[in-house]
């Protein structure tokens, strides 16, 4: 597999930093395997230095770990890693919606509009990865929404390993989170921060209980 340049003339480790996601998310890379440098370069058509520093900026972002003397491993998500990392996003997420209820214009609601409606289309259509990419834009844009570009700092990494498992959900739990993303949407446009808090609350638990029946425990 060789990459084409891309249109956006985006640096070259950026350009394998996301390919090498693309792979983990839809399990060409599996949870727990480890990255080697070699047969990736080979795969992608690249040298090992851009490999090396694409591994390095997700390692930032939660999906790969680095293990001192051993090497880089595709993260390894199990149901007690997604309670542990929803209890704490509950917190904020909840604090973000709060804020964009408060703060939000017409055209962050024109923007919201429009992801809802294609991720949507892309979970009609079983593309996972297209839907899982607007599902990480959804919240993204209730971060912009709520006027504080620092909470994006400290959310980021935990939602890299939930979008991760948002992937493998089946097309019925994926529409279900898309009805609850609408539900999120009409609240903030009505600027309701309680309703907005519980139904964002709701969304979390809700998304925790269909990861953990369908990601076994695997934590000894």
């Amino acid at each position: 597999m060789t990459m084409r340049t891309p249109l956006n003339h985006k640096p070259l480790r950026e350009v394998v930093a996301d390919e090498i996601r693309r792979m983990i998310a839809s399990g060409e890379i599996e949870g727990g395997q480890r990255l080697i440098e070699d047969r990736l370069a080979e795969q992608m058509g690249v040298s090992r230095n851009p490999i090396r520093e694409a591994i390095r900026s997700l390692e930032g972002s939660g999906l790969v770990e680095v293990i001192p003397r051993r090497g880089a491993y595709a993260v390894r998500i199990d149901s007690e890693d997604l309670r542990r990392i929803q209890e704490i996003r509950e917190v904020l997420e909840a604090w973000i919606v709060e804020h964009a209820a408060l703060n939000r214009t017409d055209i962050d609601l024109q923007k919201l509009d429009a992801c809802i409606a294609e991720g949507r289309a892309a979970t009609d259509s079983g593309n996972r990865l297209q839907a899982s990419e607007m599902h990480r834009r959804f919240h993204a844009l209730l971060e912009e929404a709520s006027g504080n570009p620092y909470v994006s700092v400290a959310i980021e990494p935990l939602r890299q390993r939930t979008e991760l498992v948002f992937t493998m959900l089946d097309l019925e739990a994926a529409q279900i989170s898309w009805d609850e993303h609408q539900e999120l949407r009409d609240a903030i446009a009505a600027s309701d921060t309680t309703r907005s808090r519980t139904l964002m609350v709701g969304h979390i638990g809700s998304a925790l209980d269909r990861f953990q029946r369908q990601i076994p425990a695997t934590r000894a």
